[in-house]
């Protein structure tokens, strides 16, 4: 069975814009790494309604909390074969208070030697045309809807 992932894509209306939410995935393996590498924050859940999983995966990445009321923008499957299922809050939060909980891996490759990195290391908000450039191939779909629903309430 595929793993599957929850997460949120927040976004803030400024002078007549909409911008996104969007983070970039810590760890050396995409430290160089900008076009289609971004991401809405999001994480793998099991056993939990995913609603609640992409709160706590939107807090664990981001150090921020989203208390209003979510959009579902329903599920997509990247390459790897994960399903998504995402949701939309309007919200407006600092990039520069960033707080993203870390995992552990090998680095260098067969050092024998564990270094720590953050799940995330910046975050930036975008308007939808330079959000498609960032964001990972896949999840781009999610971005369409909500621009869909946006433009369809008159946003």
């Amino acid at each position: 069975m595929a793993a599957k992932s929850a997460g949120i894509i927040a976004y803030r209306r400024l002078a007549g814009s909409i911008e996104v939410l969007l983070v970039h995935p810590g760890g050396p393996f995409w430290a160089r790494r900008e076009s289609g590498a971004w991401s809405i924050p999001k994480g793998e859940y099991s056993g939990e309604d995913a609603q609640a999983a992409a709160r706590r995966e939107f807090a664990e990445e981001t150090g921020w909390t989203i208390a209003g009321e979510l959009t579902p923008l329903g599920e997509i499957r990247q390459k790897a074969g994960k399903a998504v299922t995402a949701f939309a809050a309007e919200g407006d939060f600092d990039p520069a208070t960033l707080t993203s909980n870390s995992f552990e891996m090998e680095w260098p490759p067969r050092s024998g030697r564990i270094a720590s990195f953050p799940e995330v290391d910046r975050a930036g908000w975008f308007a939808f045309a330079e959000a498609r450039e960032k964001i990972v191939e896949g999840q781009r779909p999610l971005l369409d809807r909500l621009q869909d629903r946006l433009t369809g309430e008159g946003g």
